[in-house]
Formats: C-alpha cells, structure tokens, sequence
C-alpha cells in the first residue's frame, strides 16, 4: 500500500477513518434542541428549498465562498425569505478531537452587513421557478486549527397563500437524543417525525474544512463528503412521498 511520506498519513487510512470522524462530530456535539415548532410542509419538498450547497476547503489564512441555491417548489410565492448558516461544531485533525464552537480562531462567515460564526442571509420574496444562487464569504486566520467545522443550516419563509410561517433546519440544530427519537421507530424502523422535531422539513448542512498541509485536502474531500452524507442520510430516505398531517414520514 502506498505511504505519502514519513510523518503522513496513508491516504488510504484516511478514507478509512472518515466517516467515522464525521459521525462523531454529528452525533457527540451537543447543540441546543428546538423549542418552537413549526407545521409541517404540506408536501414533501424539502430538498428542493436548498440545494446545490458547497463549502470551500481553506487554508489558514485564506478565504472562500459557500454557495448555495434557494428554491420555491410549490405552486405560490414565498415571503420573507431568510436563510441562516452556523458553523456549530468542530472536529480537529489530527486527534479526533470533537467540540462545540466557538475554538480559537474558527471560519467567520461573513456577509455585507455581519461578520461571525453565524450569517442570517434575508432573500426577501421568491416566486416560484428559477433558483436564486448565492454565497456567503468565509474567512479564516493564521490560528485556525486543522480539522472539520461544520455549518448547520435554517430556511425560514411564509407561504403567502395562507400566512404560514415554516422553517427548515438540518441535523445540527438537534441534539443526539432527539434525532434519534424523530428517525427511528420503537421496532428500529426508520421514521422521519417532524412534529416531535418542531420544523417544518430537514435541510442538508454543509462543512469547512481547514488544512495546513498537502495530505489534509485528501482528509478534507473525504471527510467533508462522509459528513454530508451522514447529515443528510434520514433527509434523502424520506423523500419519496407526501408527508401526513402530523408530520410524520
């Protein structure tokens, strides 16, 4: 097998332990759970609000653009359209090392208006058709450490049919325990409950990834894809029909 040198990681290793690493930052981060809840979308349509989102791979120091794409796939506009990203969590390479943010010079997400590790990006009306693209800038600085930052995203709006405020959340707004008891039945069936989750649909999240060296842009390919497949795992199996009244899938 091949060594990329004394001192580095097989690159084979490192594809290895990836998911695993993404799992546990998804799954041991402690994030506050919702408190509010929302009422379910009235079909199931909520990969295709947000898609087309990717986070660059940085350098310390350096900046990049996280690009997204906004969409309306129901048949009537959409008011007050924010869209809100947070990076939420951290897991450090080498070491394995998972925390919540804030760390010590972390990426800030930066708009025209906010600099922080959140950005509330309002997009005003959309009409159904077209996709809006967008991007936010992320900035790093000479101390930023090695390793995954994840960015949780949130998708609010109002159906101006009825006056109906929603929102979509992806996994890192939940803590572990709730998303285990929305995504899985008493029988480990998989389920998808959005009433007990208190949004409106589940959204994919996205992950900076920081390297300072030549065999950590293979870590970070890697392990940014484990990351977004994990996330969004409940979030692409329970997309093939409409949702009941209750919320549950």
């Amino acid at each position: 097998m091949p060594s990329s040198g004394p001192g580095r990681p097989d690159r084979w290793g490192v594809a290895a332990v990836a998911p695993i690493v993404a799992v546990a930052l998804l799954l041991l981060v402690s994030v506050p759970a919702h408190a509010a809840p929302y009422p379910p979308l009235p079909i199931a349509l909520d990969r295709d609000f947000l898609g087309n989102l990717t986070a660059p791979s940085l350098a310390p120091g350096s900046s990049g653009g996280l690009t997204y794409t906004v969409s309306d796939p129901l048949s009537t506009p959409l008011t007050g359209v924010v869209l809100t990203l947070t990076v939420y969590a951290f897991n450090a390479f080498p070491g394995n090392a998972t925390s919540s943010v804030p760390v010590a010079g972390a990426p800030v997400l930066v708009t025209g208006t906010t600099s922080g590790a959140w950005a509330n990006v309002s997009l005003g009306s959309l009409a159904p058709g077209p996709a809006l693209h967008g991007s936010v800038a992320v900035s790093t600085s000479a101390s930023t450490p090695s390793g995954a930052f994840a960015v949780r995203t949130a998708l609010a709006f109002t159906l101006a049919s009825n006056r109906t405020a929603y929102r979509l959340e992806s996994r890192g707004w939940f803590t572990a325990a709730t998303w285990a008891a929305a995504t899985e039945l008493a029988n480990g069936s998989a389920t998808l409950n959005l009433s007990l989750l208190g949004v409106s649909g589940v959204i994919p999240e996205t992950v900076v990834y920081v390297a300072n060296s030549s065999w950590g842009w293979v870590l970070g390919a890697v392990l940014a894809g484990a990351i977004v497949l994990t996330g969004a795992a409940a979030w692409v199996y329970f997309r093939r029909g409409p949702g009941s009244r209750s919320g549950t899938r």
